[in-house]
């Protein structure tokens, strides 16, 4: 079996004055060729080695199945940090983009990313080629230093508890994360897809337009909490149906809006009070 430090070895040597700076993320910094417009990159933060070459391998598997994304390309690095470089896609745009510069268009920008969350969900994957939710959140609460020992264990047992499944999960499911070019439509940042149950990838819906702070939410998603929470408004009675109990399933949805903690502590490594919220009194 090939090691990390072999394969981190394996990469492509880049110059970076090739690319220009695109834009920047939790884990890293995006880049576009100065010279090729069909090439951008994503290069990660220093010391994070294992996640480049994950969301590489990642991203292939997905690709090969048919999800559309852009096509991924090498591992590369420019002598510091790691990265991937993907197909570009020019002229895209993301639906959080899109809803801040124009939030008259929002119901139809909720409706299309609702519909292309609810094909992504049910597409059924080969459960030997990607990891289950459920195994993935199992082990960031194993690494998580923050919370504690009873929280743990009643966390581990919801977890357990959830419903399982076999679709595609994207695993930062937001809508930072959908971009469109035209009537093509694209999932991004993949470096946590898996499969499960839906609920857990909804929950991060959820959390993106209804529990970030308002700081957070301009400089992330170019839009007030005000948008983002009607973006919600809007998105839910299409991915779960005109008819649905849309109050009982939100009250549910929270929930694992909460679980998402895991996913963002690890990235920013420090406890999130204000996410923990959405456990308290329903998990422990």
């Amino acid at each position: 079996m090939t090691s990390l430090d072999d394969r981190l070895r394996q990469a492509r040597l880049i110059d970076l004055s090739d690319y220009i700076h695109a834009g920047e993320g939790a884990n890293g910094s995006s880049y576009n060729h100065r010279s090729d417009a069909s090439i951008m990159l994503k290069l990660y933060n220093p010391g994070k080695l294992r996640q480049p070459l994950d969301e590489l391998d990642l991203a292939r598997k997905v690709h090969a199945a048919g999800i559309a994304t852009p096509e991924p390309g090498d591992l590369v690095t420019d002598g510091t940090r790691y990265g991937v470089v993907f197909r570009r896609l020019n002229g895209k745009i993301s639906y959080a983009r899109a809803v801040g510069e124009h939030p008259e268009n929002l119901p139809r920008y909720a409706a299309e990313f609702a519909g292309m969350c609810r094909e992504l969900h049910a597409i059924h994957v080969d459960p030997t080629l990607f990891p289950s939710v459920k195994d993935r959140y199992l082990s960031l609460l194993e690494e998580n230093p923050f919370f504690t020992a009873y929280q743990k264990e009643r966390i581990a047992a919801f977890i357990r508890q959830a419903p399982d499944g076999d679709t595609a999960i994207h695993g930062d499911l937001q809508f930072g994360n959908a971009l469109f070019v035209g009537d093509h439509r694209y999932f991004i940042d993949l470096g946590d897809f898996c499969y499960g149950h839906p609920y857990f990838d909804v929950g991060m819906v959820y959390m993106t337009c209804k529990l970030n702070e308002e700081s957070f939410t301009r400089e992330a998603f170019h839009m007030d909490n005000r948008t983002a929470s009607a973006f919600w408004d809007a998105f839910a009675p299409v991915y779960f149906g005109p008819d649905a109990d849309l109050a009982a399933i939100e009250k549910e949805i929270r929930i694992y809006a909460g679980l998402k903690t895991l996913i963002v502590e690890r990235d920013t490594r420090r406890p999130m009070t204000e996410l923990r919220a959405m456990l308290e009194g329903t998990i422990y």
